[in-house]
């Protein structure tokens, strides 16, 4: 079922158009990824659905009875709120209304015409918008995502803010939920958690994410918002690149062609006087014509690109640790750690958020002492460090004086060039360039901090969170310096992809101090995870909430247990059964990636994605008892 469209819809800021006569529909079920470069308009195409910027031209049609609710790019603000109440704010003013309603029912003994009638009107707008259970539906959600109803928002961290966030936009139980770029702040555990809840929201959804990982588990379609257009891709993020690829490459030969016809018009336009004599009118008309065109053309936005400029090389050691603690009010953040890191290393610090990555990059800096234990820090050391907070930049002057310190001139290896030369690598054209920072959205401001890093020499580079807001094709370019780097990285992501093709080792923070080392990326350190919980799977299962707080789990001690013959014959099924689970969902996902599946019938498309949602279960479970069983049986 449709239940919203865009019609011939127009939006401009300035002489930059955001939607150029755009058409677009949504139905019942899909999960809608908007794409698009930094300041292509993404977020103004969700304000647009919210009333909060209107079109200048051509009209949004919402169906009748749709509910829209919309998780805001940044997380909610800690304040002295409880969650309950913050919850129950996402509703509007149904809360009001439902207090009111029982005000007026406590006083109607003797109540006039008036108030009669706003008593049925409020009775009626509670039938209509279930207002009745609005209280157990506050409950339910604090329960479903594991929040205290009275603990307050100032006690939260940035990724339990973020759940408390999205639990305010499903409050209102919306047709159409909204997110914009949800995976910035959480780690990865709380990234996998709205993987899954997303996946089995029974609504629709409008994400914008630059998440690659995050994407590709989620979408069923992506709309491409370029140059004012909006072109929609069915089918999975990787098909769309393919797709976005071709048509960039057809564009620029088309626009070739169309350049060098213009040019030699331009040649004959301007050939003597016996050509002007015997000058064709209708030649002269098309030529005019060209130019008009040409004029109009929206070039596509330039690419980024950079250099990191690169400091004389350190010395072959870089850091080396031996025995180090360090504990904060008596709670271990490193423990008995013995750590070296050469020169070229590349390693990524993964774990939750609070576990201490931040931390033991400070002590390994000098800027904390430890507890116990040595740090050796090797020579000539030039550090550059990106700093998710940004505090590096200063918001009130203008990025060329943020990159170049109010000079006119940078170096960059080893010649002198231009600030505003320089910042055009980074798409920052002069007139950006003399921009207060304060002005720029997020994903420029991190543009602009890798610029004033990169035009600095280095040979560590420290990247804390460097990913959050960039676009994707900035990533892939920031993936390809950060191979041919020759210094040192020190990386600290939650974007799965990133890491996995950037770094050579990761460090993993498993709690209570202990950091194992792990050759490769994310995907590495979830096959070591896995292998780890197989080998100690007890022999009755015990649910998480049943686990003693403080459980510890030797990696080293494998589960003496042997198969049993039942499980010797499980083992020897499961490859059979996983292969048949992957056709199935296979051939579910040509069903879903269909451009006609969202036009069908809205029951028969949602039974699919439900059998869609439960092979894709049965098809991980299936994985995960077949290396259980592997562990135990190796």
């Amino acid at each position: 079922m449709e239940l919203l469209r865009f019609q011939q819809a127009c939006l401009a800021f300035g002489t930059n158009p955001i939607l150029d006569h755009v058409d677009f529909s949504l139905f019942s079920g899909e999960r809608v990824c908007l794409v698009g470069r930094n300041g292509a308009g993404k977020s103004s195409f969700l304000k647009l659905l919210t009333g909060q910027q209107n079109l200048d031209d051509g009209q949004i049609v919402v169906n009748t009875g749709v509910v829209l609710s919309r998780l805001e790019q940044d997380p909610p603000a800690k304040m002295q709120t409880k969650i309950a109440d913050f919850i129950r704010e996402g509703a509007d003013d149904l809360a009001e209304k439902l207090q009111q309603f029982y005000t007026l029912s406590e006083n109607l003994e003797g109540a006039g015409d008036a108030e009669y009638r706003l008593f049925e009107q409020l009775q009626n707008e509670m039938d209509t918008r279930d207002g009745w259970s609005l209280e157990a539906r506050v409950s339910d959600l604090c329960q479903q995502f594991e929040m205290d109803p009275d603990a307050s928002l100032a006690t939260l961290s940035g990724g339990w803010l973020r759940k408390a966030a999205l639990a305010r936009a499903l409050i209102a139980k919306p047709d159409i939920l909204l997110l914009d770029e949800p995976t910035n702040h959480l780690d990865l555990a709380a990234i996998q958690w709205l993987e899954q809840f997303l996946l089995n929201f029974n609504g629709a959804i409008i994400f914008i994410s630059h998440d690659r990982a995050f994407i590709r588990a989620l979408a069923t379609r992506i709309i491409d918002l370029d140059r004012g257009e909006l072109t929609s891709h069915p089918g999975n993020y990787q098909e769309y690149l393919d797709r976005k690829q071709k048509m960039l490459e057809d564009e620029q030969k088309h626009n070739a062609l169309f350049d060098k016809r213009l040019a030699e018009e331009e040649v004959w336009i301007r050939q003597g006087i016996k050509a002007r004599r015997t000058r064709n009118e209708g030649r002269v008309r098309a030529l005019k014509a060209l130019r008009q065109e040409r004029a109009a053309r929206l070039e596509q936005q330039g690419k980024v690109d950079f250099n990191i400029e690169q400091a004389n090389r350190s010395g072959k050691l870089v850091f080396e640790g031996k025995g180090i603690n360090l504990a904060f009010n008596g709670k271990p953040v490193i423990a008995n750690l013995d750590l070296l890191v050469m020169r070229g290393d590349r390693i990524a610090l993964v774990g939750p958020n609070g576990v201490g990555k931040s931390s033991l990059i400070k002590v390994l800096l000098g800027d904390y002492n430890v507890d116990s234990g040595e740090v050796k820090r090797g020579t000539n050391l030039e550090v550059a460090y990106f700093d998710q907070h940004r505090i590096a930049l200063d918001l009130e002057a203008t990025v060329q004086d943020n990159v170049a310190d109010g000079k006119q001139e940078v170096q960059q290896n080893g010649q002198s060039r231009h600030v505003l030369s320089y910042l055009q690598d980074f798409l920052f054209p002069p007139a950006r360039a003399r921009t207060p920072v304060k002005a720029l959205s997020g994903g420029e401001k991190n543009r602009l901090l890798l610029a004033k890093l990169f035009a600095r020499p280095s040979n560590l580079l420290i990247l804390d969170e460097p990913t959050n807001d960039l676009d994707v094709e900035t990533l892939e370019l920031l993936e390809d310096i950060l191979q041919q780097y020759q210094g040192t990285v020190l990386l600290v992501s939650h974007d799965r992809e990133f890491v996995n093709n950037t770094v050579t080792s990761s460090l993993l923070f498993a709690g209570n101090g202990r950091i194992i080392e792990i050759a490769g990326g994310y995907d590495d350190v979830t096959a070591y995870q896995a292998r780890q919980m197989a080998q100690v799977t007890p022999a009755k299962a015990v649910s998480v909430a049943e686990k003693p707080a403080t459980a510890e789990v030797n990696p080293l001690v494998k589960n003496p247990k042997k198969l049993s013959y039942k499980e010797k014959r499980e083992l020897e099924l499961l490859p059979q059964q996983i292969e048949q689970l992957d056709a199935e969902l296979n051939a579910l996902q040509l069903q879903v990636n269909d451009p006609e599946f969202f036009k069908r019938d809205a029951a028969a498309s949602q039974q699919t994605l439900n059998q869609l949602q439960q092979t894709e279960s049965k098809l991980a479970q299936a994985y995960a008892r077949w290396e259980q069983l592997e562990a135990l049986n190796s």
